[in-house]
């Protein structure tokens, strides 16, 4: 059995550094996330909602940031809209049971979603194919769909409307870089609808 070290300790840190440095120094992936901030912004200008779905760690992340943004995230303000496809366990059996479970999403996004919300689309690899089914659904819904994906972009790449790439390959360092994202989608849209200075956080 290998011994823990601060070595390996200190080595998870500075991967994970280095994923969040290439993010942040990379000016066409930073122009995408703005892109991802204006269309949740003029969503939600609209009186449109977010859905977001993933699995596992994704699930979470998807949870996590619905959260936030049904919550607060900086400061006091209103509740925005949000839903994760991913917390109800009476829906998510019914559906796995009569339908399948690559249906999970999809059938969820044609019973909540409606033109002009915003599904979010969390794949690590971009190729989950409940996640893949649920884009599918949301387009034909008129939904505008954002994939937060790894550096590969999977087949959600060239499905999504706007596909948002971490820039790692390792499933830990991903999902590290979308929780950042997510954050990041969740301040822009509360500093420019609630923000003194509206729309500052998108200049």
């Amino acid at each position: 059995m290998a011994a823990i070290t601060q070595a390996f300790i200190n080595l998870q840190v500075q991967e994970s550094l280095a994923a969040k440095r290439a993010l942040a120094n990379d000016s066409r992936l930073l122009a995408t996330i703005k892109e991802g901030c204006d269309l949740l912004v003029a969503a939600y200008r609209r009186g449109n909602k977010t859905l977001l779905a993933g699995n596992g760690g994704s699930a979470a992340d998807a949870q996590h940031i619905a959260a936030e943004l049904v919550c607060r995230f900086y400061f006091d303000r209103p509740g925005l809209p949000a839903m994760a496809l991913t917390t109800d366990s009476s829906v998510l059996t019914a559906i796995s049971n009569d339908y399948g479970y690559e249906e999970l999403f999809a059938r969820q996004l044609q019973a909540n979603g409606r033109g002009g919300d915003v599904f979010i689309a969390i794949s690590t690899s971009g190729n989950s194919k409940n996640v893949i089914k649920g884009v599918l659904a949301a387009k034909e819904l008129g939904i505008t769909t954002i994939g937060l994906v790894g550096a590969g972009g999977g087949a959600m790449e060239d499905l999504c409307d706007l596909c948002i790439r971490a820039p790692s390959y390792s499933t830990p360092r991903i999902q590290e870089c979308h929780i950042l994202i997510g954050h990041i989608l969740c301040a822009a849209v509360e500093e420019a609808l609630f923000g003194e200075d509206e729309g500052s956080a998108l200049a």
